[in-house]
């Protein structure tokens, strides 16, 4: 559990940067408001919100680097007690997530909390656009293993992810979750374009610079992650100073859900009377969005009620 400092961090973002003038380049995450709001709603055991916490992180790092007005998807399925955890980056930096519980998870964390099972990685690129989909075994103890493992197998691209979650503690307050992360990757060549599956790391060169750069992320504490009193900047020149860092502008990211009463109403419409009758409840059909806690109210016939 962190201790607020002095100085705070407040802003939810994205800190892009590139290790000296090698083809080391990452991101760095940090959120504060964005993941209390996210996972104080759901009420998860602790072990599901930390998980589900790595989630959100990791989509955030992943999805800041999309190009296009999309939507990047990650899922988490398996046998275990949280047989799925899901978390979404959509364009311009809206962040979601879920999971289901439907075990004892007491002793269980990490990916024994999903169990045996894989990682789906889907790239939404809108309407109109081919949806890319990766799919690959939920492999290791951490998800920042799994994340690991799911970029070599499927994409091929040296990668190494330190994640974070835990609550700031502050006099006179509740506990706040936050969330943080960095992570790395060779990327070659003028904006990283290579034939799949072609060799990266080319020389001996590379090799000693993403060995030096990679393992440096290891040695990233939580509270480097965690802390409002460590700026996002501190931790990277903690890192990189003797490689030099470049640092590019922050990309914010807030916690938003997608859902709406029109979009549910619409949902609902497909269903015949019979149907909608049986899900009156109090006079009322009540859905609650599984992301947000949201809750709607539709009449009988599937009409959205007023708040």
């Amino acid at each position: 559990m962190a201790t607020a400092g002095e100085t705070h961090e407040a802003a939810d973002f994205v800190l892009p940067f590139q290790v000296g003038e090698s083809a080391v380049r990452g991101r760095i995450v940090r959120l504060s408001a964005s993941a209390d709001e996210i996972l104080a709603r759901h009420h998860f055991p602790d072990s599901v919100s930390a998980f589900l916490g790595e989630a959100v992180a990791l989509v955030a790092l992943m999805g800041a680097a999309l190009k296009f007005d999309g939507k990047l998807i990650f899922q988490a399925q398996g046998d275990g007690p949280a047989p799925m955890i899901v978390a979404d980056y959509a364009a311009g930096g809206a962040l979601r997530a879920t999971a289901k519980v439907a075990g004892d998870v007491a002793g269980a964390a990490g990916t024994a909390l999903v169990g045996a099972g894989h990682i789906v990685m889907t790239i939404d690129q809108g309407p109109d656009m081919e949806r890319y989909q990766g799919v690959t075994p939920l492999d290791g103890e951490r998800l920042e293993d799994a994340a690991v493992a799911y970029f070599m197998q499927s994409e091929q691209i040296p990668t190494a992810i330190r994640l974070a979650v835990g609550r700031l503690s502050a006099p006179g307050a509740r506990d706040q979750w936050r969330a943080g992360g960095i992570m790395t990757q060779f990327v070659p060549g003028e904006g990283g374009a290579r034939e799949r599956g072609a060799e990266v790391l080319v020389d001996a060169d590379d090799q000693e610079s993403w060995d030096r750069a990679a393992a440096f992320v290891q040695t990233t504490e939580d509270d480097e992650l965690l802390d409002p009193s460590i700026a996002a900047e501190t931790v990277l020149y903690r890192l990189f100073h003797e490689d030099g860092v470049r640092i590019f502008d922050r990309q914010p990211v807030r916690a938003e859900c997608s859902c709406n009463a029109d979009k549910i109403e619409a949902v609902l419409g497909r269903y015949d009377g019979s149907d909608l009758a049986d899900m009156v409840e109090d006079g009322a059909i009540t859905v609650t969005c599984e992301f947000c806690r949201q809750a709607y109210r539709f009449n009988a016939d599937g009409g959205a009620l007023s708040a």
